[in-house]
């Protein structure tokens, strides 16, 4: 049994406290894209003009929320899940935030932008090609895995 508690504070005062709007920039694409690089970035331009911002980077969720999951699609499923149950937290709260995770799946995405109001979520499809990311291989991940091609 629970119940939904309302609170006394709207998102409509955090934002008027902090003079912004919060909303959801999801950075998506693949490994070495540059999802992270460009989040980060973003969130370094966003501060200096005095915006409260803040990245939620796949691997740094991985290591305390998320470190109960693997990769199995259920678990990139339920991975994309929780993120974007926290970015609604954080956008609700008036913070600008970023994402920056694979989420190769649209039905994913989708259902993250679902949770967000109208017009605060902005997906970004960082396209990178494949060959760049793979010289890149920041993780190691292309090196062991299967080529498909020549």
């Amino acid at each position: 049994n629970i119940t939904w508690h309302d609170a006394i504070v709207t998102a409509e005062d955090r934002e008027k406290l902090l003079n912004q709007k919060g909303c959801v920039i999801w950075f998506t694409g693949l490994s070495g894209s540059g999802k992270s690089t460009l989040a980060t970035a973003v969130e370094q331009v966003l501060h200096q003009q005095q915006h409260h911002t803040y990245v939620l980077d796949g691997d740094n969720v991985r290591h305390g929320l998320n470190k109960n999951l693997g990769f199995s699609p259920e678990d990139r499923e339920e991975n994309i899940r929780r993120i974007g149950e926290v970015a609604k937290l954080f956008a609700d709260a008036g913070t600008i935030v970023m994402t920056a995770f694979i989420s190769p799946y649209r039905a994913d995405r989708d259902q993250a932008r679902e949770l967000i109001a109208e017009g605060r979520f902005v997906e970004v499809f960082v396209d990178c090609p494949l060959e760049v990311c793979e010289e890149r291989d920041t993780k190691g991940l292309y090196k062991n895995a299967p080529r498909w091609r020549d």
